[in-house]
């Protein structure tokens, strides 16, 4: 039939529509018109061929710029000044990143209903960064970076670069996410690189439970509370060497109340919403007594959510000045991670507790006034408008304290179950610092003298910062800024009114947790408490399980004359010391004699098993689900809560402890039932339901158990937008492996730096891509090697005169009229 064709077209336009539809909240309409123009619509995100030559004239520019591409679209920018460096890295990192860019400052600061329109869980999220005061944490920081001239001259022509490129974009170059949102970009000011900055601030250190342990002490008792959450880590090694002796005089402890502070804050957790948990990292160095080239090795994987576009972008800085290689924040200026030709340096990160929540009495419902120290103090008071597409704008008023905000009054319903309501928030990252300055001489840095003198202003987020330098050296620093605290003070939710809970002073640079040149010839750290008992300090955190920690410190101890590739290995080891640790003694404890076929089959896997989490494998997956059973099992009849409530379990450390070593222990007994269960008891029933889980999940035992399609790794979009990020990747590795891979979070950048001479070596990949167009091949173009554990090998230049086979394209930058 004739009408054939126009019915295709019209069934194919409707059914585009629909699918698009679902996928755009219906307070936003879908721009059909604007998406689906042949000219600037989607058609025109397609993969360009960037020119072999290309000119671009900047006219705030002082002189002119050239940057050299490698094959995997990697800028070596080449500046004859600093000013110039950090504009055209702003420049280049708007081409390829600008919706990330600025979306990652509109969730900061708490403006997607701006774009994302009326939706209450939005809504609720924009009120909740206004609350905590995320736009008052970035304005207090670009305070601190606008009083030094270099670190707020990188900001501002950083800002420059970044507002060239949008200055040029018409409707068909606008990124793919602006189209399908239909919004445009705003010009970018120094504020705004503030703003990334204190979200992943918060993303590292903004992790709190002092909501729920406030709760479980209230209900269990201090003693029981502190048994199961303050316990010694199992097999715990520390990240500083054990032979440190701490010659200062500490800062005076400042003075205890006489009783803890307690409240009722909550009765139900059914929704807590904060980052990962598992937010951490690795990193190590190794002297030049331990490697084949008689050179340091330094190596660094940060842990990370994993998403499209990548948190990290790649690039070269090279000015009269400086000239490094790394990772950079997009919307920061400068190289967060990296190496010049003389030192090397990465990040993980430190756990310390920086945040603190304390209960406020107000004098009224207007909270004009708050009790403090026996009198009342006026709070201050911040107007937030929060703008609602489509709709109108909601005003909200936040109360400050000296203390921080105020999240929520006692009469409203807080984002997340673990915000406590009528409580004040005290953050580290809510005070004047000066991280950029920290990472402008880190990326100067010539020996170990500039690597301490950087450290000085980092602040928070807190970080375990490494470092080697081509002269032999290398170093570890716990670096932020710390409280002083006395015993148990900020793992509960602190008293407001009384003094003795405000923080008094803080731990001094110079006594921070740090190590220079050990005798065992290497420092590492996997998020694990930084120090043993012998510090003078108290260091209260979230820290990472022993695992990963002692597996990268025993193969270190092992190993000699260690290459650059012994060191991929290390960073893509699966060994589970979790497993090695406790499965002996369960697998002891099951009846044989006792299981179906199917449980056979499941036993003889995991006795067979050698503890590595290799995608091919089943045991891994076994145990992931016994244990998690077995976690259940002990403890959810011991805390207080019901079917609804989203209570904290105590530490993985306590049930490895109970497992391995203490199977005599009252907490394997089922409270709720009349019988005593016994350890061997509760082994033997979670082992029989974990089968009969796996078996209705997966299937029969078979392929589908594998370890790599069970549990499987999922790259999203940042925004979740469907199709537009890489699912059921078949991943090796675990949370507590060295090779730290969960279902959407691991190692963001690889990294490992041999300091040779006249330059150094280096190897790094990232999940992603260069590009955030998802229209491009680049744009994901690392995720299958990264899976498959490769790595590239860097390109350190030297000079933009530099040829190279793997150098594809060039770009020279000049002021306007200079031809």
């Amino acid at each position: 039939m004739k009408w054939t064709p126009a019915i295709v077209c019209v069934v194919i336009f409707f059914g585009l529509f629909a699918a698009l539809d679902r996928s755009i909240s219906p307070q936003v309409p879908f721009p059909l018109g604007k998406f689906f123009n042949p000219y600037s619509g989607f058609w025109a995100n397609g993969d360009k061929k960037m020119p072999l030559n290309e000119t671009v004239d900047l006219p705030e520019l002082k002189e002119s710029v050239a940057i050299s591409w490698d094959d995997r679209g990697v800028p070596h920018i080449f500046a004859q000044n600093d000013h110039d460096l950090y504009m055209v890295q702003g420049f280049v990192e708007a081409r390829d990143r600008l919706w990330q860019m600025e979306f990652l400052t509109y969730v900061a600061a708490g403006r997607l209903a701006e774009i994302l329109g009326n939706k209450p869980q939005i809504v609720a999220h924009d009120h909740f960064r206004r609350r905590v005061g995320m736009v008052y944490a970035a304005e207090n920081a670009l305070k601190s970076v606008r009083q030094d001239a270099q670190a707020y001259q990188a900001v501002e022509a950083y800002a420059k670069g970044v507002n060239a490129w949008i200055r040029q974009l018409d409707e068909s170059k606008l990124p793919l996410e602006y189209k399908i949102l239909d919004y445009k970009p705003e010009i970018w000011t120094p504020l705004k690189s503030a703003l990334v900055l204190k979200m992943m601030s918060w993303d590292l250190t903004g992790r709190n439970e002092e909501v729920q342990y406030s709760e479980i002490r209230n209900a269990m008792g201090g003693e029981t509370t502190a048994n199961l959450f303050e316990a010694t880590p199992f097999k715990m090694e520390a990240i500083m060497p054990e032979n440190i002796r701490w010659a200062f005089s500490p800062v005076d402890r400042p003075k205890a109340p006489d009783s803890l502070f307690s409240g009722k804050f909550h009765t139900d957790f059914d929704q807590i919403i904060q980052p990962e948990a598992n937010n951490g990292s690795n990193n190590w160095v190794v002297a030049g007594s331990k490697t084949a080239t008689g050179k340091p090795i330094l190596c660094n994987d940060p842990h990370l959510k994993l998403n499209l576009p990548s948190i990290w972008y790649e690039s070269q800085l090279i000015s009269p000045s400086v000239n490094v290689y790394g990772v950079s924040l997009p919307g920061v200026p400068m190289i967060i991670i990296g190496f010049n030709k003389n030192v090397a340096w990465g990040v993980t990160n430190a756990g310390t507790d920086v945040m603190d929540w304390y209960k406020i009495k107000f004098k009224n419902a207007q909270a004009n006034e708050y009790f403090y120290d026996g009198e009342w103090l006026p709070t201050q008071k911040r107007s937030e408008a929060i703008k609602i597409r489509g709709a109108k704008t909601v005003f909200d008023t936040v109360a400050y304290t000296h203390h921080g905000p105020v999240s929520y009054m006692d009469d409203e319903t807080p984002f997340s179950d673990n915000v406590p309501t009528g409580a004040a928030l005290r953050w580290t990252a809510h005070d004047p610092s000066n991280e950029v300055k920290a990472f402008y001489l880190m990326n100067r840095a010539e020996n170990l003298q500039d690597y301490n003198e950087a450290q000085h202003y980092f602040e928070c987020p807190a970080q375990n910062i490494v470092f080697a330098s081509v002269d032999g050296d290398i170093a570890l620093r716990h670096s932020g800024k710390f409280p002083v605290r006395w015993p148990q003070q900020g793992r509960y939710i602190s008293d407001g009114t009384d003094a003795a809970y405000d923080w008094k002073n803080y731990i001094p640079f110079s006594q921070l947790p740090y190590s220079e040149n050990p005798r065992q010839g290497f420092l590492a750290s996997a998020n694990q408490k930084p120090v043993d008992e012998n510090y003078p300090y108290l260091m209260l955190g979230q820290y990472a399980t022993f695992e990963r920690g002692a597996r990268i410190h025993e193969r270190l101890r092992e190993l000699s004359e260690i290459t650059p590739q012994g060191m991929m290995r290390l960073q893509l080891d699966n060994r589970n010391l979790r497993a090695r640790t406790v499965l002996p003694t369960m697998l002891a404890a099951l009846d044989t004699t006792q299981m179906t076929a199917g449980e056979h089959i499941t036993f003889i896997e995991l006795s067979n098993w050698k503890f590595d989490n290799q995608r091919d494998f089943i045991a891994p997956t076994i145990f992931e689900h016994w244990f998690e059973a077995l976690t259940a099992a002990i403890w959810d009849d011991d805390l207080p809560g019901n079917a609804n409530s989203v209570f904290l379990y105590p530490n993985d450390d306590v049930t490895m402890r109970l497992l391995s070593e203490d199977t005599a222990s009252t907490y394997f007994d089922d409270r709720l039932t009349p019988e005593v269960e016994q350890y061997g008891d509760i082994v033997q029933k979670t082992f029989r339901e974990t089968t009969d889980k796996l078996t209705q999940k997966f299937g029969e035992f078979g392929n589908a158990w594998r370890w790599g399609t069970a549990r499987g790794t999922e790259i999203q979009h940042l925004a979740r937008m469907s199709g537009l990020g890489r699912k059921k990747l078949p991943t090796d590795g675990d949370a507590i492996a060295v090779n730290a891979i969960k279902a959407n979070h691991g190692p963001s950048w690889r990294m490992i730096v041999q300091l040779d001479s006249p330059k150094p070596i280096a190897w790094g990949i990232y999940p992603g891509g260069q590009t955030g167009n998802p229209g491009s091949k680049k744009y994901d173009q690392f995720i299958d090697p990264w899976v498959a554990g490769l790595y590239y090998e860097l390109l350190y230049l030297t000079s933009p005169g530099e040829i190279h086979e793997r150098l594809v394209n060039k770009t020279f930058f000049q002021k306007t009229n200079q031809r």
